[in-house]
């Protein structure tokens, strides 16, 4: 069972819905029960629902906010679902190592501010689009994946899924899987790589800056 969240021109934002087979008050049905609530409490799936809830808010508001405005909106949230510094770290790889304290923080700094400016200048309006949360994450280890699905109006959905670290209130993703294959980290530590062999930590931040500005411009 997929839970839609979906977002209307003129009605707020659906909550998440489980929908419960209930036939009197027999043991079976209680376990299901037991089952969909449990399901629907998941940390992680309820830290993705609320960062979609803050996106669709910034989608319909999109004209009024501005790109800015809708990057201040999301900064919060997005700074709560996406652990990012880990997110840094890994893209970067064994350089981060050689990379002084002032240099990881700056890069820290400067991935946030690129990871919200590119959500900000993407969804820069709505159209009708519905995500759809799988209430039931995958185990990965000691991990877990949050399988969503991003349905524009009047085309096929776009698996888009999250791998999520850490428990309870802690939990964060660390990667997204666009076509739920594709690694958002293994496309930015190609190009972290190549900025660091280039000119090193300060160029990597530099880069970075540069890249959140030109989003946030509206380029």
């Amino acid at each position: 069972m997929t839970t839609k969240v979906t977002a209307f021109k003129g009605k707020a934002i659906a909550a998440a819905f489980v929908a419960l087979a209930m036939t009197g008050t027999s043991l079976p049905a209680l376990a299901q029960q037991a089952a969909a609530t449990a399901e629907a409490a998941d940390p992680a799936v309820a830290k993705v629902k609320g960062f979609y809830d803050t996106l669709l808010s910034g989608m319909k508001q999109a004209k009024q906010l501005g790109v800015k405005g809708r990057a201040e909106k999301l900064d919060p949230v997005i700074k709560a679902t996406f652990d990012l510094a880990t997110m840094t770290r890994l893209a970067v790889g064994p350089a981060w190592e050689k990379f002084t304290p002032d240099q990881q923080k700056g890069a820290i700094d400067a991935f946030t501010k690129v990871t919200v400016a590119t959500y900000a200048n993407q969804f820069d309006g709505f159209n009708g689009e519905v995500f759809d949360v799988d209430p039931t994450p995958k185990a990965r280890g000691a991990d877990k994946i949050v399988e969503t699905k991003l349905t524009p109006s009047g085309q096929p959905p776009v698996p888009l899924n999250y791998l999520m670290r850490g428990q309870g209130d802690q939990v964060r993703i660390v990667d997204v899987y666009l076509n739920g294959t594709i690694s958002q980290l293994a496309t930015r530590r190609s190009e972290f790589s190549a900025a660091v062999q280039q000119g090193g930590a300060d160029a990597l931040i530099q880069g970075l800056q540069q890249q959140a500005e030109k989003l946030l411009a509206g380029a």
